[in-house]
């Protein structure tokens, strides 16, 4: 499972909003390599399913991810914050055993 906070959720419909997307739109989540920790979190909005996707859904909002990266994402929380200390989407993962200073990468 996939987990999303309310924090999240709120700033999804925003940009949705401002966008014009309907509720075809979902967020898409995928794991790459990069960063300085060896992995990276990439994200984005999407409408169109992919044959391999898997679907969660929690708060109200879709998040589709590919087979691979569902497990390192597993039982993981998308969260937003606007708060001094950066400001944007990032990810609560238990997988992490370590990530980078800036929190756009990690490694397990």
């Amino acid at each position: 499972m996939i987990f999303v906070a309310d924090s999240a959720k709120t700033k999804i419909e925003e940009l949705k909003a401002k966008e014009g997307w309907g509720d075809d739109y979902f967020v898409r989540v995928s794991i790459t390599s990069g960063g300085c920790s060896g992995l990276t979190y990439d994200m984005d909005f999407d409408n169109t399913a992919k044959p391999d996707d898997q679907v969660f859904e929690d708060n109200g909002v879709r998040v589709v991810t590919d087979l691979k990266s569902v497990l390192y994402l597993f039982n993981s929380t998308l969260e937003f914050s606007s708060g001094l200390e950066g400001k944007g989407f990032h990810w609560n993962n238990p997988n992490a055993s370590r990530e980078c200073a800036c929190g756009e990468s990690f490694s397990v």
